[in-house]
């Protein structure tokens, strides 16, 4: 693949443990070569959409086999769901709460995905929605009591009410301000969620269990080299997800925004990147192995990642740890594999883990593509000032802040929305 050069910052390449910490210092990375986004793995160049559109499958094979591991195709046969709950005044009435849970095998005891939808009670139907997964169940998201509580395994949080690693009442509503649910419901949106743990709890040997089960995966170090992790299975569980949605009258799913945070940012963005049924992709503080450029070698490494969550991607990754010089791609490849539709990449100014710059220039890099389209991507040559949003297919801001998603990072969500979706506010 052909290269061009970026004036980025790279220092040479250094063991693994040198990197334990991760660079936050923009004085000290130097120059790396970064791939041209318009080039195909096998070099030749891509002048225009149709020659993008042939080349994209052996793209998205390369973030298969040697980054995310390999999605089986399509839905298990067995596959079903019923509704459990509907509560049409919900929210003191403005909204209807639904609750589906999805059944993956035949078995009643077999993996399970536990769905919860919130819908707008005024407007017209079907509408768009924004779907995502949550970490602490689909109670966290909001104190809505009538919220079924979870009972599958958590990480251990005593802040968030987690005993023994299950939830309790405590944990009720402990990442509402993340989900900003009265607001989105407000704005004639659905919002809809379910817990990532489900579809693979987030330790070692998760992945040996519910859906890594399911395709006989494999432990974390003990599975094919190119076989999904973590991340592939959590973005697996999101497109089951989208097959429910289409079924739901009450829902637009031409107009479904997937979304995430951190490992869940990262996931939304292979969810987008392989399905192109999702309309509308948001990456909020995705970092290292999602919107963040791996070869500026900035915060968060490709070591860091498959060293610390050995279960997220597969095993071929592992081979370019402290060898981001190998990588014949990086991550604004996988941003350009969501055009031509809408993409928002956000960070947050103090977030120097996941790399806002890094975030910002994989944005600016997949431009060509939106480009080969008509679209226009961010419009800025630099990094905008904190809490300035730019952009207009690919969007983009950096917020005043640490690690999170919070009410400002939903106000710039809901009004690109609002304009890709073609809706008033």
């Amino acid at each position: 693949m052909r290269i061009i050069r970026a004036t980025l910052a790279m220092s040479t390449l250094a063991t693994v443990t040198a990197f334990a910490a991760g660079n936050t210092d923009e004085s000290k990375v130097g120059t790396l070569p970064i791939p041209a986004v318009l080039v195909s793995t096998d070099g030749k160049p891509l002048r225009d959409s149709a020659a993008w559109r042939a080349s994209r499958p052996a793209l998205l094979e390369f973030f298969a086999r040697e980054v995310y591991g390999r999605t089986p195709s399509g839905r298990p046969a067995t596959m079903r769901w019923e509704t459990t709950s509907v509560d049409r005044t919900a929210l003191g009435g403005k909204a209807t709460r639904k609750e589906i849970t999805i059944h993956f095998t035949s078995q009643p005891a077999g993996p399970q995905l536990h769905v919860l939808i919130y819908q707008p009670n005024t407007g017209p139907a079907p509408y768009p929605a924004f779907l995502g997964l949550n970490y602490y169940g689909n109670h966290c998201v909001n104190t809505d009591p009538g919220i079924t509580l979870s009972t599958a395994w958590m990480r251990a949080s005593p802040e968030f009410g987690i005993v023994n690693n299950r939830a309790t009442e405590k944990t009720r509503g402990v990442h509402a301000s993340r989900w900003e649910i009265e607001k989105i419901i407000a704005r004639g949106y659905a919002t809809v969620t379910a817990y990532y743990g489900d579809l693979c709890p987030d330790h070692v040997g998760g992945i040996e269990e519910s859906i890594g089960t399911l395709f006989s995966t494999g432990t974390a170090e003990k599975r094919a080299a190119d076989a999904w992790g973590a991340i592939g299975i959590w973005a697996w569980g999101l497109s089951r997800t989208l097959d429910v949605l289409s079924t739901d009258p009450a829902i637009d799913a031409k107009r479904v925004a997937v979304h995430g945070h951190s490992r869940l940012g990262k996931t939304a963005l292979w969810a987008g990147a392989q399905d192109e049924r999702f309309a509308l992709i948001i990456s909020n503080d995705s970092g290292a192995g999602g919107a963040a450029l791996s070869k500026r070698d900035f915060g968060e490494t490709i070591a860091m990642l498959n060293q610390n969550f050995p279960l997220w991607f597969s095993r071929n990754f592992r081979a370019y740890n402290a060898r981001e010089a190998a990588l014949p791609v990086d991550q604004h490849h996988l941003l350009a594999l969501i055009a031509p539709r809408p993409l928002y990449v956000a960070s947050a100014s103090e977030d120097l883990h996941a790399d806002p710059k890094g975030e910002f220039l994989a944005a600016q890099f997949a431009e060509p593509v939106y480009a080969l389209y008509g679209k226009k991507g961010l419009g800025v040559a630099a990094h905008p000032p904190v809490d300035t949003p730019v952009g207009a297919t690919i969007g983009y801001h950096v917020r005043t802040g640490k690690h999170d998603i919070n009410a400002y990072d939903w106000a710039q969500y809901l009004a690109f929305a609002d304009r890709h979706f073609a809706r008033q506010p």
